[in-house]
């Protein structure tokens, strides 16, 4: 087929390497403009667009598209046979989603209707849903509205991470488009009941409340890490949370008040959990027990909790 691709994130690149496996004649790829990022600020293309150039393929890296009608023009005069979506982060316009012969199919990292929006992994692990996986639909002008068209499913596990839920979905999402695009199947529309949404995260979202129980705060590290990473004050310096373990152990203690001299967390509900990996500022992310050879933490000291 003829197709343009739009995506921007490592969990593109997967599908835009597997189209073009395929054999699939990728004309154009649509990604967000190089950022500044780095020590230096030094602006840097996005992984879809490395790849796309390692490809072979031309880009293009328009600001936005909703009133840009020379960008309209100039994709409608690509004569696409369809355009495959995955994590652009740029709203496409209707002149644009009806344009190619079979539209623009998205690759979304949820089980729609479930999980509409920017951050259906994290939203998936953090509510502690028992599955998860990718469902390819056929936009339209909604956000995450469109038909479906075919999915997969992959179970999450107590130990499951952001990382490789979305390792796991984005080889999923590249494999499930490649067979969606060898014959069509019927659009399917999505169910009315069970919508939800995974609204974008935002620093705050990191940020350990320990009067929370100890397994909802788990759910919070897993799914937060690497960003925007699970994070709390202890005298008044910000500590990152790179990893913790659920522990048996009940306590009486106030949340937040580290309970052994192996950092076990006494958290809400009399539960606790064990930080295994964390980070000072300035320094690396390291294990709890090279953290402790350079920082005594007495037992009974209790981690910062915000004011009300």
């Amino acid at each position: 087929m003829r197709l343009a691709f739009m995506g921007t994130p490592d969990f593109a690149v997967p599908a835009l390497q597997a189209l073009h496996a395929a054999g699939h004649e990728i004309v154009v790829v649509y990604t967000q403009p190089p950022r500044p990022a780095g020590r230096g600020k030094k602006e840097r293309p996005s992984p879809v667009h490395v790849a796309a150039q390692e490809l072979g393929i031309a880009v293009r890296t328009p600001l936005s598209l909703r009133r840009d009608t020379a960008e309209h023009d100039h994709f409608t005069a690509l004569r696409l046979d369809a355009a495959v979506v995955a994590a652009y982060g740029l709203i496409l316009p209707v002149a644009m989603l009806d344009s190619p012969v079979h539209g623009c199919l998205n690759i979304h990292a949820s089980l729609l209707p479930r999980w509409r929006g920017a951050a259906p992994i994290q939203a998936a692990i953090l509510a502690g849903d028992r599955e998860s996986g990718v469902t390819i639909m056929q936009m339209d002008a909604g956000l995450d509205t469109g038909a479906m068209l075919c999915e997969g499913r992959v179970a999450l596990t107590p130990r499951t991470t952001a990382t490789s839920l979305h390792d796991d979905l984005a080889a999923m999402g590249a494999r499930l488009v490649v067979e969606t695009l060898l014959t069509i199947p019927p659009p399917r529309p999505q169910p009315e009941e069970g919508v939800t949404y995974a609204a974008r995260l935002t620093r705050e979202d990191g940020r350990l409340l320990w009067d929370r129980p100890a397994d909802m705060l788990d759910r919070q590290v897993r799914a937060m890490t690497p960003w925007p990473g699970t994070f709390t004050l202890l005298a008044g310096e910000t500590i990152k949370i790179g990893a913790v373990t659920m522990d048996p152990t009940p306590t009486t203690a106030a949340p937040g008040t580290i309970v052994d001299d192996r950092l076990l967390v006494a958290c809400g509900n009399g539960t606790t959990l064990r930080i295994t990996r964390l980070q000072r500022p300035g320094r690396g992310m390291m294990e709890a027990d090279a953290f402790l050879r350079g920082q005594t933490v007495p037992t009974g000291t209790r981690f910062d909790l915000p004011q009300p």
